[in-house]
């Protein structure tokens, strides 16, 4: 029986979603714009990367073609000449939000079809109420923050305060979600797990999709980086997933770097985790030796979002992508007879674009494995043919909201 290695590289989306407009991302296009960008020596950075984008696998098996057809225009630099190698298309979103876990839950087979909670960009932002009952369980004597705030900005700005008053730093983003930074040595891990987990009891009557627990350390504002022990807590998804599936049926189910978080730690077996996207191809790498035959290896690489799209670091994106596509080599060399590698995304995440919010777009549907020839898969109307397919390719029960494209 084959396997399946699904790959999510966090933020990448090809542009071309039919309802951008509604979202306020009408010609947002992750891909193109970081393209378009490197054409042009824009985004070039000494000692980092240079000249047009280079991601000679990735376009060999279709990334070009799917890009091309998800807007209509030509990707600049993709440029394989010959007939794509691998599957390839794109899929379009369904769920009301363009959010990680939205994204994520579509992929296995369970749209979301109703609205998350989200807090105003006021200061405070969260409700006192709210603020009140957190810190009366969690014994607190007070917050940091209570705004929108970039992660690693907000833990520049308030990280010493923190560790000299032990308030813990809350803030929030364009996402559903409420992030809960603390230092791992003057704070304590498990303190701030704990804090999480009462904030989550608190968060739900909100409709809030997450709560992250973002620990870091470091001496000094100059010196504090957060760590690999970031740990979500999310609410379940509202039916059984494609994660689900596998697990009753016996299969075992890797959940590489955040995977396991954005399920609500529900439907996965293992869990493998890395700081950075390099420990988490190493992490699949060592998935992919470990699982056997009807397994799902799932992985996140999340520095495509965290690190680049939101910091609308243009370099530091296409270079990412650069260093992911040297490596995918070593994955497909590990693919075994019968298996199936996907790369796709849960949403986008335009460097190029206003603020600093995910865009809504066209995720990328590239695959390959031993025996599989290169062919068009189409324009997918919902991300939930992902799975779907996955279902079909290792042999268990089909969901109700996609369809397979094998």
């Amino acid at each position: 029986m084959p396997r399946a290695i699904l790959c999510v590289l966090d933020s990448f989306g090809i542009g071309g979603a039919a309802d951008a407009e509604a979202f306020g991302d009408a010609g947002s296009d992750t891909l193109g714009h970081i393209a378009e960008q490197c054409a042009v020596g824009k985004a070039d950075k000494d000692g980092l990367r240079s000249g047009p984008l280079n991601v000679p696998n990735m376009d060999r098996l279709g990334l070009g073609a799917a890009g091309r057809l998800s807007t209509g225009k030509d990707v600049p630099g993709l440029s394989f000449s010959g007939d794509p190698e691998g599957l390839w298309g794109y899929a379009a979103e369904v769920s009301n939000g363009k959010d990680t876990p939205s994204g994520h839950w579509e992929i296995a087979g369970v749209p979301v079809r109703f609205d998350w909670g989200y807090f105003p960009e006021t200061v405070p932002t969260f409700p006192q109420e709210l603020i009140e009952k957190i810190s009366e369980k969690a014994g607190m004597n007070g917050i940091l923050g209570n705004k929108h705030a970039s992660g690693t900005v907000i833990i520049a700005e308030l990280g010493e305060e923190h560790v000299r008053t032990g308030k813990p730093i809350f803030y929030t983003s364009a996402d559903s979600v409420i992030q809960i930074a603390a230092h791992e040595d003057h704070y304590g891990l498990e303190r701030l797990y704990e804090l999480c987990e009462i904030t989550r009891e608190f968060a739900d009557p909100y409709n809030i999709g997450r709560v992250i627990a973002r620990p870091f350390v470091g001496d000094s504002a100059d010196t504090f980086e957060r760590t690999a022990n970031r740990r979500d807590y999310s609410v379940l998804p509202p039916e059984p997933t494609l994660l689900d599936r596998l697990t009753s049926a016996g299969r075992t189910v890797y959940g590489i770097g955040k995977i396991s978080d954005i399920f609500a730690h529900q439907g996965v077996s293992r869990v493998l985790k890395g700081a950075g996207n390099d420990q988490l191809f190493d992490k699949t790498l060592e998935a992919m030796d470990l699982a056997q035959d009807g397994d799902l290896v799932f992985a996140n690489f999340i520095d495509f979002d965290s690190l680049y799209g939101h910091r609308r670091d243009v370099p530091g994106y296409a270079a990412a992508l650069e260093h992911f596509d040297r490596r995918l080599p070593e994955m497909v060399a590990a693919l075994r007879e019968g298996d199936l590698l996907l790369l796709t995304a849960d949403h986008g995440c335009d460097p190029t674009w206003k603020g600093t919010d995910h865009t809504r777009e066209n995720v990328p549907v590239i695959g390959t494995g031993p025996g599989i020839s290169g062919r068009s898969v189409g324009g997918r109307t919902t991300y939930a043919d992902i799975g779907e397919s996955i279902a079909v390719h290792l042999g268990v029960a089909a969901g109700p909201n996609g369809a397979s494209f094998l």
